[in-house]
């Protein structure tokens, strides 16, 4: 979606598609702009919610099987299991997507890591086709004047342009561009904390070699789960950088995480748009 900036301010229903890496800002924006008047749509939270809803009960269901006293407990009814995810608690999803390694250390086997990858980038395809639906539940239920999408930071791997045009055909595409200290700051947050996290197929096989020779190890199940999250991380950060950058130039618009850091309110955020519309 393409307009001067005089016409996004004078737009009655503003609606923005948030890209960028996760721990750029976008929740927190999202969550401030709740506060006024618009609909937060959280790509990762349809996904989980719905399109990987049964997957990720499956996936605790085994695990809970394994344990006799609730193993019995599941196969008489007495109990249940369902996933209480949010906008703001997505971990069933990333315990679902998993790490790949030593399955001793919790690591997941090659072909099974992927058939999970490739289940999320499929939910992730489907959760972007529904945003057109959403923008319109937004005003027509929900009663909402604004909409803003909060995508994954996968959304630019997903290698279907048709996603892409998807989102720019209804709404404003933003990416959150991480300033030099805030991109040390992200990759310092994921080697400290290393979480679960989608990588193309493509890429996932050229750095799994990579790694592996570097690290000599002849078998997936020698990995430690951990420490290839934190090796591949960087490299994916930087990967996934100029694809966002290509996104934002061809569908829209551009603003640093500094710019975002100092976001507070409705009416900052929607200048701060109108500000990156007229530099482009």
């Amino acid at each position: 979606m393409q307009l001067s900036p005089q016409a996004f301010l004078d737009a009655e229903h503003k609606s923005v598609t948030l890209l960028g890496m996760s721990g750029v800002g976008k929740t927190r924006l999202a969550s401030i702009l709740r506060q006024s008047d618009w609909f937060h749509y959280s790509g990762d939270y349809r996904i989980g919610t719905h399109y990987l809803d049964e997957a990720i009960l499956d996936n605790i269901k085994l695990q809970a099987m394994q344990v006799p006293f609730l193993r019995d407990l599941l196969q008489s009814d007495s109990i249940y299991i369902c996933n209480n995810i949010t906008a703001d608690h997505l971990k069933p999803v990333s315990s679902f997507m998993g790490k790949l390694g030593n399955p001793e250390q919790d690591g997941l086997p090659l072909d099974e890591f992927k058939r999970r990858q490739r289940l999320h980038r499929d939910a992730e395809i489907c959760a972007m086709n529904d945003v057109p639906a959403f923008v319109q539940k937004a005003h027509t239920i929900y009663g909402y004047k604004h909409f803003i999408n909060d995508a994954g930071g996968s959304v630019c791997e997903l290698d279907d342009p048709r996603v892409i045009e998807h989102l720019a055909e209804h709404t404003l595409i933003l990416y959150i561009q991480a300033t030099k200290e805030d991109e040390a700051n992200l990759i310092q947050r994921a080697e400290s904390d290393p979480k679960p996290l989608y990588y193309r197929e493509a890429f996932l096989d050229e750095q799994l070699g990579i790694y592996m020779a570097e690290r000599e190890l002849d078998y997936i199940a020698l990995i430690d789960p951990d420490d290839f999250v934190r090796w591949v991380f960087p490299r994916l950060f930087h990967a996934r950088i100029p694809r966002y950058e290509a996104i934002a130039e061809q569908y829209g618009y551009t603003i640093s995480t500094a710019e975002l850091a100092q976001v507070n309110s409705e009416a900052d955020f929607v200048s701060l748009v109108a500000r990156a519309i007229e530099r482009k």
